[in-house]
């Protein structure tokens, strides 16, 4: 029987504030794209409160938005997205053998990208600085190109780039937020996904290469031996690298591979700002408090998950 790779994906995010809030404009970005790699099956969302009008799109990097306006006073914003996305991973491997056989070396990458090609345009908005993600000082070029000499295959060095951001750097949670500089990040050694996707990022573009952020889900599985707890999954990110004359391939330096099965794509842009899943302006006064719930699973596990919970229900009544 064939695995189809279907997951079901839950994600909530809510924010308290101090203050009763009286107005507000918000963007939501939780509804996965569909790409030649994944296709979103179904996809709903809940917001409370009620919203007084509300307007789908797509952004100029293709990710699928939602723009909520609400006139009702409220002290909490909840906004719940659910999805079933199937992913294709032997699409996956086939363009990943595509990149491979297509690479080009850093030089003439380097070359291309200085000049006018047609291919390349949309790929060249992903070499500038972006708000999150400013160019790297020195230090870290240096440390980047360490794998990226002139003569060197481009997607063999990206590898071995995305291969060292796994081994000198730990993961770490609480040391660092999306607006964590890089220095720090580099100096440190240590931070989550969303660190070392700036950080390979930014080092990338500042080599002239042009480099994407990529968020969205990754399921986590349990220790052996235990179930699953709801809620116990959480956003990923990892970057994507552009290849001149053969495109784009993703990287994850958190797990040291490159997604094939594993990872769910929500969205991409320059950085988390273009991507993140909630965000707005609200008239208010004081803090805000935010907390996010997600969980992944495999639609196969949910059937038999409800299989067994029949099969002891049976067992019960004889």
């Amino acid at each position: 029987m064939v695995n189809k790779m279907i997951y079901d994906i839950f994600h909530k995010t809510e924010f308290v504030y101090q203050s009763p809030v009286t107005f507000s404009h918000n963007l939501a970005r939780l509804k996965p794209k569909t790409t030649s790699c994944q296709k979103l099956l179904d996809f709903s969302m809940e917001i409370s409160p009620e919203v007084f009008e509300t307007h789908e799109f797509t952004d100029m990097f293709g990710n699928n938005t939602t723009h909520m306006l609400i006139r009702e006073p409220h002290q909490a914003l909840v906004v719940t997205g659910r999805s079933k996305v199937q992913l294709f991973p032997e699409y996956r491997e086939k363009h990943l053998e595509h990149i491979k056989l297509k690479s080009i070396t850093y030089a003439r990458a380097a070359q291309r990208l200085s000049n006018f090609h047609i291919d390349d345009v949309f790929a060249k908005q992903y070499l500038f600085e972006s708000a999150l993600i400013p160019y790297a000082p020195q230090a870290i070029k240096t440390y980047a190109l360490e794998s990226f000499s002139s003569n060197r295959d481009l997607f063999e060095a990206a590898q071995e780039f995305m291969e060292r951001i796994f081994s000198d750097f730990d993961f770490v949670s609480g040391f660092s937020d999306i607006t964590t500089p890089i220095e720090e990040i580099f100096e440190a050694k240590k931070g989550v996904c969303q660190d070392f996707a700036q950080f390979a990022i930014s080092a990338l573009r500042s080599i002239g290469l042009p480099a994407q952020y990529r968020s969205g889900y990754i399921e986590t599985l349990p220790p052996e031996g235990k179930e699953k707890l709801f809620g116990t999954d959480a956003s990923h990110a990892w970057f994507s690298l552009y290849i001149p004359n053969a495109g784009w391939i993703d990287f994850d330096p958190t797990n040291n591979l490159i997604p094939k099965e594993q990872h769910i794509l929500l969205g991409s842009g320059r950085d988390y700002h273009d991507i993140s899943p909630l965000k707005g302006v609200v008239m208010s006064s004081g803090e805000s408090k935010l907390s996010v719930m997600v969980d992944v699973r495999k639609e196969e596990t949910n059937k038999q998950k409800l299989s067994d919970e029949i099969q002891r229900q049976m067992q019960s009544q004889q």
